[in-house]
């Protein structure tokens, strides 16, 4: 059967999401989301002698409990899809490597979680596996570390930049169960608009959203009001209304039911993140969080989640490269 729909859109038949977990860190929990998540951290450390290793028990303990929730051990896992921001996504490869399942490590930066989901919606929905998960994660003093400054150092923040989320989301899914089913996948194609500033993610994030969203319209023929919600992963103040006025330019409005998971997390104006949340944990834990359980009651019967990556490195940064971007997206409906 070909699923195929266009370029970058195709047709998922019958795969749900059986269950999920979210786990975030302090400053999450001080947020208008705290009631969502199932564990708010103690300390940046959680009993762990580095940041790096507190990471990876975060998504660990997340896909853990995303199995417990549903009686499944990780036993019953064919394939996990999982990836991070640390270099060689470490944070992913240290936190499962004890897990015994078959592990892709995949990286889309804050796509990472969306991307996840999308690889395992189409294992499954192929017969390649009967149960996948997709988890990723990120940690505010891992990612200061390696993309910025030491910690200690304490540099001033530009209005632009964006604060990275303490946080880690798993989903689990197979085929013919779930409350929520994923119906459709558009992968994103890298877009490039020359930003060398990597303290505004949102602003070079933004293109990249248009394009997949246009895309997905587009290839399946429908307007934004099909959906009753649709989220972007964390383009900020800055990138999500720069994403609008890009749509509304094509006649394409989204702003009645659009929400920027990276405006959701924090409450912006108290607690001085500046233009927002980013981060792979931000839509990872948001989405698995807070999201997907308003579509378990029904609140929300179609989601669409953009998942927004920024492609650069240190290294990249270092060598005055501009920063790369990308957006999957995916779309979501209730059980019927």
């Amino acid at each position: 059967m070909n699923n195929k729909l266009g370029k970058q859109t195709v047709k998922i038949n019958d795969v749900g999401i059986i269950s999920s977990a979210a786990i975030v860190g302090e400053k999450e929990g001080e947020g208008p989301l705290a009631d969502s998540f199932d564990i708010v951290l103690p300390d940046n450390e959680w009993n762990e002698k580095t940041w790096e290793k507190t990471e990876s028990k975060m998504q660990r303990e997340a896909v853990k409990l995303s199995l417990t929730k549903i009686g499944l051990t990780t036993e019953n896992v064919d394939r996990i899809f999982s990836g991070d921001l640390l270099n060689q996504c470490i944070g992913a490869a240290f936190g499962l490597r004890d897990l015994d399942i078959p592990y892709y490590g995949i990286y889309g930066a804050c796509s990472t979680m969306v991307e996840g989901i999308s690889l395992a919606a189409q294992v499954v929905d192929g017969g390649f596996a009967d149960i996948a998960a997709a988890v990723t994660s990120s940690h505010f003093c891992t990612a200061e570390r390696q993309y910025r400054n030491p910690l200690e150092y304490g540099g001033q923040r530009t209005p632009s930049a964006q604060w990275t989320v303490t946080g880690a989301g798993s989903a689990i899914l197979k085929k013919g169960e779930g409350d929520v089913k994923v119906t459709h996948i558009t992968a994103g194609k890298i877009v490039d608009m020359g930003v060398k500033d990597a303290n505004n993610m949102g602003g070079a994030m933004a293109p990249a959203a248009y394009s997949t969203l246009k895309a997905h319209f587009k290839e399946l023929n429908i307007s934004p009001s099909e959906y009753d919600l649709i989220v972007t992963g964390d383009l900020g103040k800055i990138g999500a209304e720069i994403l609008v006025e890009l749509l509304q330019k094509d006649g394409i409005d989204i702003s009645p039911n659009y929400k920027d998971c990276g405006c959701m997390i924090y409450n912006i104006e108290e607690q001085d993140v500046h233009a927002g949340a980013s981060g792979c944990g931000c839509i990872g834990s948001v989405l698995c969080g807070h999201l997907l359980p308003l579509m378990r009651k029904k609140e929300i019967k179609r989601l669409l989640a953009v998942g927004t990556g920024a492609l650069l490195s240190p290294t990249s940064t270092l060598q005055g490269e501009t920063v790369p971007t990308i957006a999957h997206a995916v779309s979501l409906k209730t059980r019927e």
